[in-house]
Formats: C-alpha cells, structure tokens, sequence
C-alpha cells in the first residue's frame, strides 16, 4: 500500500487543508479590523484611516473567496484571481473618491487615532503576513492573498505616517496624500492580480486544447 507521503493525491489535500486553516485565521482577523478601522476612521475624520477599513474589508472578501477556490481546479482559482484584482481596483477608485470630497470639504482628521489605531493594524495584519508567508507561491489563488495582505503592511505604515503628518503640520493635507498614495498602490496591485489571473487562464485553456 502506498504511503501517504508519496501520493500525490495525499498531498495536494493536506495542501489544502494547511491553506484553508490559514485563510480562516487572516479572514477572522481582517473582519474585526475593518470594524475597528471603520469606526477609527469615522470618529476621527481620517481618509487614510476609511481607506485602510475598506481594504480590510476587500481582503476579509478575498480570503473568503480564497478559501472557496482553496479546494477548485486552476480554472476557478484563476476566475477568482480577477474577481480579487477586481475588488482591490474598486477600494483603489473608493480611495480617490474620498480624497476628492475631503479635498472640496476640508477637515483636520485626529491624528491621535490614525496613529494608535494603525500601529494596531499593522500588528494584526503582519501576524498575517507571517501565517501567509510559507503560501505565497502555492498557486494563483495564494498568491493573490499574498499581494492583499503585503499591501496591508504598506497601508499601516502610510497611515502612521499621515498621523504624523498631520501633527506636524495641522493640516489634513498629510492624510490626503497618503489616501491618493494608497490609491495607487490598490490600482496597481489590482492589475497584477488582474494580470496574473489572465494568464492562468490562458495557460489552463491551452492545456486543455493540447
């Protein structure tokens, strides 16, 4: 009888159940953080605070998807690849919008909220990078994750540094230019996520004609 270590079949569904048990744990702590940065952000009037909620809000969707493609075929997981990229383009165009109408309604946001509440983001959200870490090159579906969650640590740290910003200058122009900063980056990680799940989609359809 063959062992267990050496069939394949084996180990593609232990594979399977190491990504989902990790998707479960970042999916728990990616909803209770959009709660936490959703309810900072308003109290404390800080676009790059709403902007970061709503990214933790896509990922918590992301890794739910995830999770669903955990178990699919290439197909799917490169289907759920471009709905992924899809939803980090819409919190990038959020992004935008916000900082356009803080721009026509100006409002010094608190900066002593940005800055606790993004120190607290980045250590959840780095606990989750380091339970991704040994994932991000599994498959399409995984690495995608991995893009969410490594664009989670580069919108912390922007927040801390708009916090900052703001208390230096008293103004909010230091939390609009890190919410168009993140705009960005969302707009460009989308379109690597976009980009890579195209791709897998190709390689599966001409596979399937070979």
């Amino acid at each position: 009888m063959t062992d267990c270590c050496e069939d394949k079949d084996c180990a593609i569904d232990a594979l399977r159940e190491r990504q989902s048990s990790t998707l479960k744990t970042v999916l728990g702590i990616n909803a209770v953080m959009f709660l936490v940065e959703l309810v900072a952000g308003i109290i404390s009037g800080s676009v790059a605070l709403l902007s970061d909620s709503l990214d933790n809000l896509g990922d918590a969707l992301t890794y739910g998807l995830s999770l669903y493609a955990v178990s699919r075929g290439p197909r799917s997981k490169a289907k759920v690849a471009l709905f992924k990229g899809g939803l980090i383009l819409a919190a990038g165009l959020f992004v935008i919008g916000q900082v356009a109408y803080k721009i026509l309604v100006p409002a010094v946001p608190a900066f002593e909220t940005m800055g606790a509440i993004s120190i607290l983001a980045l250590i959840a959200n780095g606990t989750c990078l380091a339970l991704l870490w040994r994932h991000r090159q599994d498959d399409v579906n995984m690495s995608s994750v991995w893009e969410c969650s490594r664009n989670d640590i580069a919108s912390n740290i922007a927040v801390f540094a708009a916090a900052a910003g703001v208390w230096f200058t008293q103004s909010a122009w230091p939390d609009l230019l890190i919410g168009t900063v993140l705009a960005c980056l969302f707009v460009m990680s989308a379109f690597r996520v976009l980009r890579n799940g195209f791709a897998e989609l190709r390689n599966n359809a001409a596979s399937t004609v070979f």
